[in-house]
């Protein structure tokens, strides 16, 4: 019998170790991928202020990993810092993820300031609700009512988070509608 011999039942010990590998990594996906997932971020401020993410409910938060050294990220700072002062419906607060003191972030910070909130992550320990950046810039959109709403991967403008907010809202707002929409007798 072919099923018997030595090659098949190496291919199905092989397809059960990849199907229990995948079914593993699936439940340990990091909780920032689940929908409807709604990240906490308590985190100091590089010159000691707090933010909580949580007291920026009915606001837009972009959340901003990034590192001194990277350009792409130096790119973004004036756009995300212009796009935080003109909108009152949005809040950026940068996350540094590199080894540099409170000095040196100051220091650094006079010759690149920004409107928001800087803190310093520790790269042993960054933000549990955020997926550590394998690269960068990594910005998280989260809305208003706190749920993660879109991540993107490497530099963007703020024309781009102004669309995505734009199209996000239309979507929310449609949905809204068809929620309180009377379901029609057949």
């Amino acid at each position: 019998m072919i099923v018997n011999t030595p090659i098949w039942r190496i291919l199905a010990i092989a397809f059960a170790l990849l199907a229990s590998s995948a079914l593993a990594a699936e439940s340990n996906a990091p909780a920032a991928q689940a929908p409807g997932f709604r990240p906490n971020l308590d985190v100091q401020t590089w010159d000691g202020q707090d933010f909580k993410l949580a007291a920026h409910r009915g606001q837009w938060v972009v959340v901003n990993f990034w590192a001194t050294w990277c350009a792409p990220c130096l790119k973004e700072m004036p756009e995300f810092s212009a796009f935080d002062s003109a909108r009152d419906d949005v809040q950026v607060v940068g996350l540094a993820y590199e080894e540099i003191d409170a000095d040196g972030m100051r220091q650094f910070l006079a010759g690149h300031p920004v409107s928001y909130p800087i803190s310093i992550v520790d790269l042993m320990h960054p933000p549990e609700d955020f997926d550590p950046p394998r690269g960068l810039p990594l910005t998280y959109l989260v809305a208003p009512d706190g749920r993660l709403a879109k991540r993107f991967i490497g530099p963007i403008s703020s024309d781009t988070l102004g669309k995505a907010i734009d199209a996000i809202t239309t979507k929310l707002a449609a949905a809204e509608a068809a929620a309180k929409a009377p379901a029609s007798a057949n």
